[in-house]
């Protein structure tokens, strides 16, 4: 097994590892806000709950819960190791001189990006997915059948300014972050080719942006539609 724990603790490897949980976690972002658009659903929440309890019970997709814990855990520890690599690796002079010209400005923050993501989702869980799994939610009942009104936590938290505040601010860097993450992945994949480059390139631009904004979108809805 030595060339595998050589294979992982190489630059090559990190960056593998890198790209291939960052593309699962994109994955897991999309799944996650086409489930959240259910909060734009004019029943009370209904169809957003059952779609909760769907997510917190089915055996298949709680195994891919635990593959999105692992990608999460591995992007941000391997983030780190590169990052460090990277400021170890790299003359400060040239850094200063030709950084700006060579990379993108999300290509040189991505270490920033992602801690303030990292930050705004050990929140967002403690907000939300800890409330779900092992908070004392109320109990809503629709066709005979129980479910926990998560709906009623998330509507509560979003009538707070500081919350959408925060919370649109944060799918703002999260923007950013897969303005470069989107496209480098593929790279590093291998996965570039002078006729394809373009094109996964202009996807990740549209992903980047049109990803944050149906996120950030939710808890404006649900502020704007609390005040009527």
């Amino acid at each position: 097994m030595s060339w595998v724990t050589k294979t992982l603790s190489s630059t090559l490897g990190r960056k593998l590892i890198m790209a291939l949980t960052g593309l699962f976690l994109i994955l897991f972002l999309t799944g996650h806000v086409s489930g959240n658009l259910l909060l734009f659903k004019n029943d009370g929440g209904q169809a957003f709950n059952i779609y909760a309890k769907f997510m917190t019970t089915n055996p298949a997709v709680k195994l891919l819960s635990y593959l999105t814990y692992i990608s999460v855990i591995g992007h941000v520890i391997y983030s780190i190791l590169l990052s460090q690599l990277n400021k170890t690796a790299r003359p400060v002079g040239y850094a200063e001189t030709k950084s700006s010209k060579n990379s993108s400005s999300a290509s040189r923050n991505m270490g920033v990006l992602g801690t303030i993501i990292l930050v705004f989702l050990i929140i967002h869980m403690q907000s939300f997915w800890y409330q779900m799994h092992w908070g004392d939610l109320p109990i809503v009942s629709y066709d005979g059948e129980e479910y926990k009104d998560l709906f009623s936590i998330v509507s509560f938290a979003f009538q707070s300014e500081l919350m959408v505040i925060g919370y649109v601010i944060a799918m703002g860097f999260l923007g950013f972050h897969l303005s470069h993450g989107f496209a480098s992945a593929f790279q590093t994949l291998g996965l570039n080719h002078k006729k394809y480059s373009p094109a996964i390139e202009g996807l990740g631009k549209i992903y980047s942006i049109l990803v944050p904004i149906l996120f950030a979108s939710m808890p404006v809805y649900i502020y704007f539609t609390s005040l009527s």
